[in-house]
């Protein structure tokens, strides 16, 4: 099963399994945006939209999905608001010019796409010097056994998300990204807020 059928399978309930359970750690990572008028913020792996309701007003806003059911939801959440475009797109292939974007908002996707690499060097490209990156996600530290969530990754890679990846295997692809935040989330610091500064 690939990520786009589980996806549209999931879109009708995804909202009542994670909404409440992951509104608190969106809050919190979006609250490191500095939310300038005009900033060009790309919300990379938008899904139905929750993060919507949570962004500041100011910036202009580009969210990207694959799943077309999981934009069907965000684009109800976005109908209130005139400074959000959303498009149907691959975040591992992203259809936008090099230096794009001021800052890139990479929630719980970077361990959802099977290439979390190309995701990352993609966010990288687009990405303007200087500008930021904001994740939150789930990710091993290095060296971390984890036996039960690699365990589970046989499982679930295919159907949802990856247990297995650890973010800074990840980050080597990247050699203009640079870690100015690192800190826990959830889990025991499974769940990571991460922020990532591209060089001038």
């Amino acid at each position: 099963m690939s990520l786009r059928h589980s996806y549209t399978l999931f879109a009708p309930i995804y909202d009542r399994a994670i909404a409440r359970a992951t509104e608190p750690l969106r809050r919190n990572s979006l609250a490191r945006m500095e939310g300038d008028i005009g900033e060009q913020v790309l919300i990379a792996g938008i899904g139905s939209g929750l993060d919507i309701p949570l962004l500041p007003q100011g910036p202009c806003y580009v969210g990207i999905d694959f799943t077309p059911a999981m934009l069907q939801l965000a684009r109800a959440r976005a109908a209130a608001r005139h400074d959000i475009e959303l498009r149907e797109g691959n975040v591992m292939a992203l259809p936008f010019a090099d230096g794009s974007f001021d800052t890139i908002i990479m929630h719980l996707i970077l361990a959802v796409v099977p290439e979390p690499e190309r995701a990352l060097l993609e966010a990288e490209r687009v990405l303007k010097p200087g500008g930021r990156i904001l994740l939150l996600d789930k990710f091993l530290r290095p060296g971390q056994r984890a036996p039960l969530r690699r365990l589970l990754n046989v499982l679930t890679r295919h159907v949802a998300t990856r247990t297995d990846v650890v973010f800074e295997d990840v980050l080597k692809c990247c050699s203009t990204l640079s870690v100015i935040n690192d800190s826990p989330a959830l889990a025991g610091g499974w769940f990571r807020y991460i922020e990532l500064q591209k060089k001038e």
